[in-house]
């Protein structure tokens, strides 16, 4: 029997990361000062993190202009919403009590 918190995404699981993640995961894309704001966290708080998913692969960042102005997109990669998906039946599974599908005792 292997206990679901194995399956959990270290990368995902810190709670800023989750926000993004799960913030992300209800749009096909977002610019940044609107997710700064739906998570409420600072522009450099929000930068470091999104670094962090970017680098795993997990959010996929677009640089374009309005105007003169520079804006940044963000959208969960299929790759992150599947790691999204994942980490969430496990946080599921552990709220739950249940045991991991297949195992019987």
């Amino acid at each position: 029997m292997t206990h679901p918190r194995k399956s959990l995404d270290s990368v995902i699981h810190a709670p800023v990361r989750f926000s993004i993640a799960a913030a992300l995961a209800s749009v096909d894309e977002a610019d940044f000062r609107t997710l700064r704001d739906a998570i409420e966290i600072t522009d450099s708080a929000l930068s470091k993190q999104i670094a962090l998913l970017e680098e795993a692969g997990y959010v996929k960042v677009r640089k374009g202009f309005v105007g003169k102005r520079t804006r940044t997109w963000l959208s969960l990669s299929p790759k992150g919403r599947s790691a999204l998906t994942r980490h969430v039946a496990a946080l599921q599974e552990i709220a739950s009590g249940t045991p991991p599908v297949g195992d019987a005792d």
